[in-house]
């Protein structure tokens, strides 16, 4: 059995069989053995792609070969083939392979690099996992590798394995698939269209349809012009091919890649599948409600519990916070790193089937939480029902598309004097009230035993989810800033820290702070942490403190000292700069950032010159830049307000403009005299 570079793991048995599966019903995979497929001359001397004019790069051949199975991890293996076009695409031999930790592993990786004269560099190198950060702010998890010597003309290839281990989703319960026997099944989901341009692609599935599951498939935003639709042969497996598939452009704020994306979706059922969609989703919000209701009881140890939180004479609200607060010190499993059934048994952990057993284990996930606190409410007297969330983290919810996976997160519905509220306990270090940013401004179905209803989340506004920078810095007669900043994280922004950094030591959650801090300054500084951030409470703040230095940050113009004013402007820099666009403009969730700089110049200094007030108000969007000097104090005051998630794409010279507008407030300067030209009265 060869050996290749792997992500410190061996080949399996388990990984041996699905080899021998895919070559039966597939034709040969992608990992058989040592051989790679035959690398066509023509590919060699390619140099362009017709169908492609000035692409960087293109895919020449893509494979993707999966089989499901309930009682062992789902495996897929996926062969890329790329030809590198031109400079700028040398960048692809840097390869990222995103993935969600907890619910995949990339588990097999091996790459090699064909040089245009047919020779052969391989991969030996190391597959290390990183936290990638796009211009826009976007984060994701990737195991990443370098390819070696990649050159214009090469031709590079590389081959993964994949493992989907059995998960019920991190939430409990039914989640993104269905049972299969005493096992699990997850939906899965072929991903037809990339960054680049596809000349030929092949997709394998063998889903798993013993014990009664039976699996259907959709491809909601359509497939590449003359694909003819997935089928299935005699042998179960399901089959696509397709040619010259469109490559899907990037930019900075655009809707959910997958939402943009060719994909097929399978999903998984124990019924026959529903065609009418109001059938469908009654007889869902039926089986939901009658598994809550069941999993809620008549426990007796709630019932004291709430006795024991609550007291008669605390007002409504006072009450609902009270439950809220003790709730959410149940451990909570969802956000633990995923245990083998051993750890599990070893941990004495079990499953809960109701919440009076979440109560007296002291644990749970997710969604079992929230339904212990749906169970406390009420019996505190509150009318409270169970509501299943969508999110808009991936994908716009559609209900046309009967996706009941889609509704995978959870809240719970409290009616109080003030109006119904959702609340969410069993999101961790979640603050009272609120609501993770992909699960506001997106439908709901609040269960109800009848064919429950539709709500619509709300969603926030720049005012509850800012970032906010205090800066008191001193400019030394050498040109450099040096001084003390604090940052105040609130709402989305601060509840995204503490769980992006809720796994990491002091020292990762140090640096990602300083890193953050050294983002925003467009130039090369010094940060330092300086206070303990409260990363484990569930407050809507998370305050940091920094000492900065940023070395020659000011520059002599002959008897004149110029200071920049867009200190911490760097985060809208090259934002929007492209004259076009492709895709409707999306923000993640309305958000402010206010910044307020107090910058003292040396003694005897005069200040020439301040920056021009500056204001933009579209409604949706506001920005405003103003300066004041006294004595030798300078103030600078900025405030970017973002109030819109999501904006058609004929409104994009309109947003464009507005940040050209924001850069040029902060390309802004402060002119300077320093002692000796004041003294000397020079001009």
């Amino acid at each position: 059995m060869r050996s290749f570079p792997r992500c410190g793991l061996t080949l399996t048995f388990a990984f041996a069989m699905l080899l021998s599966f895919l070559f039966l019903v597939c034709g040969k995979p992608a990992f058989a053995g040592d051989e790679w497929p035959r690398i066509d001359p023509a590919e060699l001397k390619m140099t362009s792609v017709p169908e492609a004019p000035g692409a960087p790069a293109v895919v020449l051949y893509r494979q993707v070969d999966r089989t499901d199975n309930a009682r062992v991890p789902s495996k897929e293996i996926e062969y890329v083939r790329m030809k590198i076009l031109t400079e700028a695409g040398r960048k692809y031999g840097s390869v990222e392979l995103p993935f969600a930790k907890d619910r995949e592993d990339i588990t097999g990786v091996r790459a090699r690099t064909i040089h245009p004269d047919g020779s052969i560099a391989n991969f030996d190198g190391k597959v290390l996992e990183s936290t990638i950060v796009k211009a826009s702010g976007i984060q994701y998890l990737a195991k990443v590798f370098s390819m070696p010597d990649v050159q214009v003309g090469s031709i590079i290839e590389y081959e993964i394995l994949r493992d989907f281990p059995k998960w019920q989703g991190q939430y409990g319960g039914l989640y993104g698939g269905e049972y299969g026997g005493r096992g699990y099944v997850n939906n899965f989901t072929w991903m037809l269209s990339s960054e680049l341009f596809t000349l030929h692609a092949k997709f394998f599935a063998k889903p798993y349809t013993e014990h009664g599951l039976q699996v259907q498939w959709s491809w909601p935003v359509g497939l590449p012009v003359g694909t003819k639709p997935p089928e299935e042969g005699g042998d179960g497996v399901v089959r696509l091919e397709a040619r010259n598939i469109p490559a899907r452009p990037i930019e900075d704020h655009m809707p959910p890649i997958s939402e943009l994306t060719l994909r097929v979706v399978f999903t998984y059922s124990t019924e026959v599948p529903e065609k009418d969609q109001d059938k469908f989703w009654r007889e869902f919000d039926r089986k939901q409600c009658d598994a809550v209701e069941k999993f809620i009881g008549k426990g007796a140890a709630v019932r004291g519990a709430v006795n024991e939180t609550v007291s008669p004479q605390d007002a409504p609200e006072a009450k609902l916070r009270k439950l809220y607060a003790r709730v959410q010190k149940i451990r909570n499993l969802s956000y633990e790193l995923r245990k083998t059934a051993e750890e599990r048994a070893h941990e004495g952990i079990k499953e809960n089937t109701t919440a009076e057993e979440v109560w007296t284990n002291g644990y749970g996930y997710k969604r079992q939480i929230d339904w212990l606190f749906l169970q406390m409410a009420r019996i505190a007297g509150f009318e409270a029902d169970p509501v299943l969330v969508s999110n808009r983290k991936q994908y716009f919810f559609n209900k046309s598309r009967m996706q009941s996976s889609e509704l995978g997160f959870t809240a719970v519905a409290v009616k109080t004097d003030g109006g119904e509220i959702l609340l969410d306990p069993g999101g961790y270090l979640a603050p009272f009230g609120f609501l993770p940013w992909e699960e506001t401004g997106v439908p709901a179905l609040k269960l109800d035993k009848q064919s429950g209803s539709w709500i619509q989340t709300k969603l926030g506004s720049s005012d509850t989810t800012q970032i906010r920078r205090q800066a008191d810095l001193r400019l030394s007669p050498e040109g450099a800033l040096e001084g003390n900043l604090t940052v105040t994280y609130s709402g989305q922004q601060a509840y995204a820290k503490r769980i992006d950094q809720m796994r990491e030591d002091e020292g990762g959650r140090r640096k990602a702070l300083e890193d953050e801090v050294k983002r925003y300054i467009p130039a090369v500084s010094e940060v330092e942490l300086t206070n303990q951030p409260d990363w484990n409470s569930s407050e809507s703040t998370l305050r940091a403190e920094f000492h900065v230095k940023i070395p020659g940050w000011a520059l002599s113009s002959g008897k004149r000292t110029i200071v920049a004013s867009g200190l911490f402007g760097n985060s809208e820099k090259g934002l929007f700069e492209h004259a076009s666009r492709t895709h409707a403009i999306y923000f993640e969730y309305p958000y402010g950032v206010v910044d307020e700089i107090k910058l003292s110049v040396p003694e005897g200094w005069q200040v020439e010159g301040l920056p021009k007030p500056a204001t933009v108000d579209l409604k949706a969007a506001k920005f405003s830049f103003d300066s004041q000097a006294a004595g030798n104090i300078v103030i600078l005051r900025r405030d970017l307000r973002i109030d819109f998630v999501l904006m058609e794409q004929k409104f994009y010279p309109t947003v464009r403009s507005f940040f050209q507008s924001v850069r040029s407030a902060d390309g802004q300067q402060i002119t300077l005299l320093p002692r000796v030209a004041v003294s000397t009265g020079g001009s």
